[in-house]
C-alpha cells in the first residue's frame, strides 16, 4: 500500500462493501475452534492474498479492512491482535507479534472543523521484529528489521533496525545484544 491509499479507498462504497465482508469473516475465524489450517484459510479469505502454510495466528484477531493487511510468511500473530488497515499494513518474514497489539494505520486530524475525516498511513513491520504484549503501533510507521518492541510501548515514530524500544512514546533504549 501506499500513501495514496487513502485517495483511492476511504469514503467509497467498495471500502464499506468490503469491511462489512471482513468484518463477517473474521467474525467466523473468532466464532469456535479453528485449526491453524483452517484459520490460514480464513486469512486467505479475508486478505485476498496467498498465505504461506507457515503463518500463525491465534484467535481471536480484529481487522476492518482484509485487502490492506499483507502477512510474510513465518509470522506470528498472538491472540487479540487488531490490525486496522485501510492504509496498508505489511507484515514481513519472521515477525513474531505479542498478545493484544494494535497496529493502527487511520487517524483523524487534529482540527475540530476536519476532525470527523478519516486519513491513512501505511504500516510496515520488516523482517524478524518482535513486538511484545500490547503494543500499539500508529499510522506510518515502519519497524525496522529485527527490531524489538518491549511490552505496553506505543510506536509513533520509525524504528530503526536492531534496536530495541520501548516506552509511551516509545525511544531507541538499545542495540540489539547479539547472543541473548
Amino acid at each position: 500500500m501506499n500513501d495514496n491509499h487513502e485517495n483511492k479507498y476511504v469514503g467509497s462504497n467498495t471500502v464499506y462493501e468490503e469491511t462489512l465482508r471482513t468484518r463477517r469473516l473474521v467474525a467466523e475465524m473468532n466464532t469456535g475452534w479453528h485449526d491453524e489450517g483452517e484459520v490460514r484459510e480464513y486469512l486467505r479469505q479475508i486478505t485476498g492474498k496467498a498465505i504461506d502454510d507457515t503463518v500463525r495466528v491465534f484467535p481471536p484477531l480484529n481487522i476492518n479492512y482484509g485487502p490492506g493487511v499483507a502477512l510474510g510468511r513465518d509470522c506470528f500473530l498472538n491472540f487479540g491482535c487488531t490490525l486496522l488497515a485501510l492504509g496498508g499494513i505489511t507484515i514481513e518474514v519472521d515477525v513474531f507479534i505479542g498478545p493484544h497489539c494494535v497496529l493502527a494505520t487511520e487517524y483523524h486530524p487534529e482540527d475540530p472543523a476536519t476532525r470527523h475525516s478519516l486519513l491513512t498511513k501505511p504500516i510496515v513491520v520488516r523482517r524478524n521484529a518482535w513486538l511484545g504484549a500490547n503494543v500499539t503501533v500508529l499510522a506510518g510507521v515502519t519497524i525496522g528489521e529485527n527490531a524489538i518492541v518491549a511490552a505496553g510501548s506505543v510506536v509513533t515514530k520509525d524504528v530503526p533496525a536492531n534496536m530495541v524500544v520501548a516506552g509511551v512514546p516509545a525511544k531507541v533504549i538499545r542495540s540489539i545484544q547479539a547472543g541473548q
